[in-house]
């Protein structure tokens, strides 16, 4: 007799989504502080882009050895204690900008274009560069670890459902509450948004350390062997999977992509679109109301059109979005554009992180994500120097309003090639064979 799949997804996993509202909130807080700040310092657009190299180069150099770390330890403990480390880095930063704000411009006198910088701004930079990278590198190992926690928590029918609630909270709290309430309190002061930010992180830590169970994976005793022949074990599993990897790599076109054109947004928001702080949040909870659209919609659209053209939609909105956005001087279409970008990347994320918690072996699957990972964000602070040079080097040739829309344009005619490199390779059938024979192996092993 088939036994009834088991529905509701029980009280673990409320508080891990509870966790995940509260420390998104400081999230959404922290989208607008941070370039706000790194805004009133400089209007170098590279030395801004360079803001968010130094949160995302850790990505690049540290996820492997962070992979083969959340394979031996407990999981949970992983996850709560960089947030406590996450907590600390925050509340440095809002000291810091406490102690210097009132040499700070106002954000008005920012999206005029009358401020000057501060007499310190060297340090606020150096501060920003520095705190970003230690950030960056908390991050790494706690995303790491919390994506394995999931399978630990639900059964595997539930992924979809669990990873789509999720993520529809982390975008309402991300970009449709934190954001406009960031704004609001930089107009109180600079340095309140931060403060508000480290308190999430503390609430949030203390959620997950309340997480009861088993979080350790299941062959966590690895005496024998070494950190660099687990993390090759990961990397080989994943590079000889013919699914996974030109996935990977697709998303890391993505993510390159993506920050190639977001690098400078903050400068384009000001510049083009003539918003000032708050207005600038309520730009930012576009992205909200497309991932909540897509969170609580993604499995279906998934199961009607099929996994591998719901991806090739993904890639095919995404640059008609990028290049219309660099066409166009509107708020209003710009908002209807980043909600349109926001849904389309839920709609790839719930596919595919969910199949790969199916089809990953647990006692891989810290590596193997993490190899994924690396792939798929290592390209972040790449993308991120590349859009500021682009704009420097535009802005050069040509003039500055050019040079804010030129990386909007290239990274859209990239995203073409993308959708057509990944016609023959993440097909429908392909991922239902992949699921088929992770279910086929799971009751051998069971």
């Amino acid at each position: 007799m088939a036994v009834e799949p088991k529905r509701r997804l029980g009280a673990n996993y409320w508080r891990l989504w509870s966790a995940t509202v509260i420390s998104n909130f400081g999230d959404g807080l922290s989208a607008v502080a941070y370039p706000w700040l790194a805004s009133a310092v400089t209007r170098d657009p590279l030395a801004i882009a360079w803001t968010g190299i130094a949160r995302f180069l850790p990505w690049l150099l540290f996820t492997l050895p962070a992979g083969a770390i959340t394979d031996r330890i407990d999981r949970r403990r992983l996850v709560a204690w960089m947030d406590v480390i996450r907590t600390l880095l925050t509340v440095f930063v809002a000291i810091f900008v406490l102690a210097g704000q009132n040499g700070l411009a106002s954000p008005d006198q920012i999206a005029a274009g009358t401020a000057d910088p501060p007499a310190n701004a060297v340090g606020f930079l150096a501060m920003l560069y520095i705190t970003g990278f230690l950030f960056g590198l908390a991050e790494v190992f706690r995303d790491n670890a919390a994506q394995t926690i999931l399978p630990s928590i639900v059964q595997p029918w539930q992924l979809e459902k669990a990873n789509g609630r999720l993520w529809g909270a982390e975008s309402i709290m991300n970009s449709f509450v934190g954001p406009p309430v960031g704004g609001v309190l930089l107009a109180v002061a600079f340095s309140l948004p931060f403060f508000v930010d480290a308190g999430s992180f503390a609430l949030a830590a203390g959620l997950v350390f309340l997480l009861v169970g088993q979080f350790k994976p299941k062959t966590a005793n690895r005496a024998n062997t070494t950190l660099r022949s687990e993390i090759r074990e990961g990397v080989s599993w994943l590079w000889r999977h013919s699914l996974l990897r030109p996935m990977a790599l697709i998303l890391g076109f993505q993510n390159g992509l993506n920050n190639v054109a977001m690098a400078t947004l903050v400068l384009f928001i000001q510049e083009i679109l003539d918003l000032g702080a708050a207005q600038y949040g309520l730009m930012l909870s576009s992205f909200a109301v497309g991932s909540v659209v897509g969170s609580f919609t993604a499995s279906k659209v998934s199961e009607k059109l099929g996994s591998g053209t719901s991806l090739y939609f993904t890639l095919g909105a995404s640059a008609v979005v990028l290049i219309v956005t660099g066409a166009t001087s509107s708020p209003v279409v710009v908002w209807i554009l980043f909600a349109v970008s926001s849904y389309v990347g839920t709609l790839w994320n719930v596919i595919t992180v969910s199949l790969r918690q199916t089809i990953i072996p647990d006692n891989l699957l810290g590596r193997v994500n993490s190899f994924y990972r690396l792939m798929g964000w290592g390209t972040i602070p790449i993308g991120m120097f590349l859009g500021g040079l682009i704009v420097d080097i535009t802005e050069a040739l040509t003039n500055r309003d050019l040079g804010l829309r030129m990386p909007f344009y290239l990274a859209g005619a990239v995203y073409v090639v993308l959708f057509f490199y990944s016609l023959p390779r993440l097909t429908t059938a392909k991922m239902e064979a992949a699921r088929e024979e992770a279910v086929r192996r799971k009751e051998q092993e069971s």
